[in-house]
């Protein structure tokens, strides 16, 4: 978590703006988010995600939707992208929470209950972002949904393929998390009641399996984090 006054010190690869951005648009594939934000609502007023925002887009999204607050999914990182974002931030007199979440491991309880306590401290209404929108940002949306009073159905209506979302691949591990709890206690214990008594990412870890041909496009042809 920080506030958005403080930032990380820059890494010595990234002198000048000239560096930042090519770094932002080459080494992150900004250069994709210039016309593709994958940005939706998750509950209009309070809640949006997307990909990583470049400066004016957030700043566009800020004014349109009256944005306080930031989540940061990716967690601080030394790149043009990170560099860029946070400044914006800072212009805009919004608050970051940095709070690093997986794509392809089983989410952890202090991941779930840290993103808990973020959504019930900050202020509304909130953007959450990772790299391209997809799987964090949905993993994100879909607790959101759950601490709030949706079923683990409504859950995963924010991991789909309209996000470019691929559950058979190694992401759908997170799909696979939501489908255990409504196997195992949904009806029959509260949500963080059954993350922090009867959940075992380990044994989640260990029972998915992902399509070979689905990973590989993934990790390979779409490079995700």
């Amino acid at each position: 978590m920080f506030d958005s006054d403080m930032l990380p010190a820059p890494p010595h690869a990234l002198t000048g703006r000239t560096d930042l951005w090519a770094d932002s648009l080459l080494k992150d594939h900004a250069f994709l988010r210039l016309v593709w934000r994958n940005f939706h609502t998750v509950e209009p007023g309070r809640l949006y995600r997307s990909n990583h925002p470049l400066p004016w887009q957030l700043a566009r999204t800020a004014r349109r939707y009256g944005l306080k607050t930031v989540i940061n999914l990716r967690g601080k990182r030394n790149c043009g992208s990170d560099r860029l974002s946070r400044e914006a931030v800072r212009q805009l007199g919004l608050v970051q929470f940095d709070h690093k979440l997986e794509s392809r491991g089983a989410p952890t309880a202090e991941g779930i209950q840290g993103l808990a306590d973020i959504y019930r401290s900050m202020a509304y209404p909130a953007l959450i972002h990772c790299k391209a929108g997809a799987d964090r940002a949905g993993l994100a949306a879909a607790l959101y949904i759950i601490l709030h009073g949706g079923d683990s159905m409504a859950a995963l209506r924010q991991l789909n393929w309209r996000y470019l979302h691929f559950p058979r691949s190694h992401t759908g591990i997170l799909d696979a998390f939501f489908l255990r709890y409504r196997a195992e206690a949904e009806g029959r214990l509260p949500f963080l009641d059954w993350v922090h008594t009867e959940y075992d990412p380990a044994k989640l870890h260990a029972d998915f399996r992902a399509n070979g041909l689905s990973a590989f496009f993934v990790d390979r042809i779409l490079h995700r984090e």
